[in-house]
């Protein structure tokens, strides 16, 4: 577990370090879904985490331990913001909330320019989210016992990159 949040840790530094060297002001999203969520009622559209997510969601934490972020965006279920916060906490960061049906749009582009973003969201938003900002389809929705991945994308002047990472525990 120690190795992959260091490999976590030399990958987001490095990615931070390229997008500076390339451009001064460049954008780096760090987008994730939320962590595991109860299932005992069916019913429940807006369920809490479990044990297991919130340690997950302090994982979280610990791996964007080096990442100095301005924002952090979440929608506004418990289990999002659940997830969010250690990592808002640790940064001494206010939550922001998205709608999930204007994803990336005019005034979330100007908000977060130049600027390290989390974005905590869900099995579907995530991914469109994702694809939203790169302008392509490249990422279908997240199965819904996924709870470890992580995209970054930085945008720079130039340049779009992105790449996702699967972090387990």
């Amino acid at each position: 577990m120690k190795k992959i949040i260091l490999l976590c840790i030399l990958v987001l530094g490095t990615l931070q370090i390229q997008a500076q060297v390339q451009d001064i002001k460049s954008t780096t999203y760090y987008l994730i879904r939320h962590a595991e969520k109860e299932r005992t009622d069916p019913t429940d559209k807006n369920p809490h985490l479990t044990d297991k997510g919130k340690l997950r969601a302090e994982k979280w934490s610990t791996i964007f331990k080096n990442v100095d972020f301005d924002l952090v965006y979440t929608t506004n279920y418990n289990r999002t913001i659940e997830t969010a916060s250690p990592t808002a906490l640790s940064k001494n960061l206010e939550l922001q909330f998205y709608n999930t049906n204007s994803l990336y749009d005019q005034d979330f582009i100007v908000k977060t320019e130049g600027k390290n973003v989390l974005i905590v969201g869900h099995s579907n938003t995530t991914p469109l989210f994702v694809n939203t900002i790169l302008g392509s389809e490249k990422y279908p929705e997240i199965d819904d016992l996924n709870n470890s991945n992580l995209y970054i994308i930085t945008i720079t002047k130039s340049s779009k990159t992105d790449i996702l990472l699967t972090i387990d525990y």
